[in-house]
């Protein structure tokens, strides 16, 4: 038998080789550990990636391929042709005929490694070149993009999967997320993705120095990684672990400065284009402010409206980490200031549902919730590319109230998940990760470093006068954050010994030991949930 609860949708799928695989198996069997299944499955998933973008492909000269009717758009060839790439210009130091680039510094230093990488390979770069030129060009520097992306795949993979011990088949999860499929090729988000996956894993590891670090260089290419700071603080507010906090801030200033200073000393008006552009946007695609739009009610003053909301969300976030009856997990947080940030912002484009999958499978490991999270992703990526390419819009020109339908539709199954990780936080006995099997304890947070089973402050309102065991024993951290790796996972004390049967006992054995958190019920009450 295996040694914590199976999720009932893993039971059911893996019925016909016999069920579970048991903590007492042996045997060489490599689909028996979630490492090499997940590197497999995450390259299949590359593959079919790939492939799906293949028809946009130009490859007839005079003959441009329909990006929407296709369903395969991507960034990556159309900025090569628009933004001084293809004519051997480097982002933000260069400039010319054409806009800006509209992203942030270490995204445009991934681009220019890539056109390098292409030149290298002799792909045609230069003003004036011919159409043919300009299409073996294109195409050459959509494949090595196909390539690098797929290596910081693999190093998401990797990170998740060393993010959270014990949970290692919770990572299929974001392996087997369509999302990655529909949206994993139309920009660069595969860089923020690995350097935030590497951050929460240093951050699991019990070295905050690294973490910052590496959410820094993640902001340095997407904004989304600065908000992981804000309820970090609060976590460490209420564990008493400020010291922790600091470096991690320390250490994330100098992730986001390394790339960023030399464009602003060098080309401030470009480092700035991005940060205007931003502002510059009115209500846009995904968004609910962008159906106001569509409906030609477009709202004033936008961005106070969308900051002012994701303010209160996020003020509401602190609260309910300082508030809750067990201090929340780091994943569960995480993923709500992400979800907070999106559904008010006034843009959501389709890839950023690869911000959120790992931390929907560190928060949620449950395969109904990802279902149904990723029904609604999947009908609005093909809800927008047929909105874009005028395919599912009324023949007179009408309102487009299909797209209009998968967009709150989208939203809808997005709240549906965040409210069941709320009932998570505010009934611990409900969260599928920190229930264990009979007689192995009650974790506290399996991907939360130095927060894992970290003693509430005096001060908290909730505070339990018996904290959950860790998940990972704390170890002592040498210079630079270097600490030893976490030891083997311990989840609680041992049974107790044996004791003598009383009268009615009839000889039965004892019943195994099952620690619970004070007041927080039968764990086994988790299965069901």
């Amino acid at each position: 038998m295996s040694d914590r609860p199976v999720e009932p949708f893993v039971r059911a799928m893996t019925r016909f080789v016999g069920g579970p695989f048991g903590r007492h198996a042996r045997g060489p069997v490599w689909f028996a550990s979630p490492a090499p299944v997940a590197i497999l499955l995450g390259t299949i998933v590359w593959v079919i990636t790939i492939l799906r973008q293949n028809p946009c492909r130009q490859t007839e000269l005079g003959v441009i391929p329909d990006h929407f009717q296709n369903q395969c758009y991507s960034d990556i060839p159309v900025l090569f042709g628009t933004r001084g790439l293809m004519d051997g210009n480097t982002p933000y130091l260069d400039s010319g005929d054409y806009h800006v680039l509209e992203y942030p510094v270490l995204t445009g230093w991934l681009i220019e490694l890539n056109r390098l990488i292409t030149v290298l390979l002799g792909a045609p770069v230069g003003p004036g070149l011919e159409e043919v030129d300009r299409m073996a060009a294109t195409n050459l520097f959509y494949s090595v993009n196909m390539v690098v992306l797929f290596v910081f795949w693999l190093v998401t993979i990797l990170a998740h999967l060393g993010s959270a011990r014990g949970r290692g088949w919770d990572s299929l999860m974001l392996v087997a997320a369509p999302g990655v499929v529909l949206t994993g090729l139309i920009n660069w988000d595969m860089l923020p993705l690995a350097l935030t996956a590497v951050g929460v894993m240093f951050w699991a590891r019990r070295r905050p120095g690294w973490a910052g670090l590496f959410w820094g260089l993640a902001m340095a290419a997407k904004l989304y990684a600065g908000f992981f700071l804000g309820p970090l603080l609060f976590l460490c507010l209420r564990a008493g672990r400020m010291k922790e906090f600091a470096r991690t801030v320390a250490f994330f200033v100098v992730g986001w400065l390394v790339p960023n200073l030399p464009v602003m000393v060098l080309a401030w008006d470009e480092w700035v284009a991005f940060w205007s552009f931003n502002s510059d946007r009115a209500g846009d695609f995904g968004s609910i402010w962008y159906l106001f739009v569509l409906n030609d009610t477009p709202l004033e003053n936008l961005n106070l409206i969308s900051t002012g909301l994701f303010a209160v969300l996020c003020l509401g976030i602190a609260a309910l980490i300082l508030l809750a009856p067990q201090r929340p997990r780091l994943g569960q947080v995480f993923f709500l200031v992400l979800m907070a940030f999106m559904l008010t912002n006034k843009v959501y484009s389709p890839q950023y549902v690869l911000w959120v999958l790992p931390f929907l499978a560190l928060c949620r490991p449950r395969w109904r919730d990802w279902v149904i999270f990723s029904i609604g992703e999947w009908l609005y990526v093909m809800a927008i590319w047929g909105h874009l390419g005028g395919y599912i819009g009324p023949g007179d020109g009408g309102p487009d109230k299909l797209f209009w339908a998968a967009t709150i539709l989208r939203m809808g199954t997005q709240a549906w998940v965040v409210g069941i990780v709320i009932r998570d936080i505010l009934r611990p006995r409900l969260d599928q990760v920190r229930a264990t099997a009979a007689g192995r304890g009650y974790v506290d947070d399996p991907s939360g470093g130095v927060l894992d089973g970290a003693p509430d402050m005096h001060w908290i309102p909730a505070r339990r006068d018996h904290q959950p065991v860790p998940s990972w024993p704390a170890q002592p951290h040498g210079p630079g954050d270097f600490g030893q790796a976490p030891q083997p996972h311990r989840l609680g004390p041992p049974p107790p010994p044996h004791q003598p049967h009383g009268p009615g006992d009839f000889g039965q054995p004892p019943q195994p030991y099952r620690p619970h958190p004070p007041g927080e019920g039968d764990q086994r009450r988790v299965e069901s949930s």
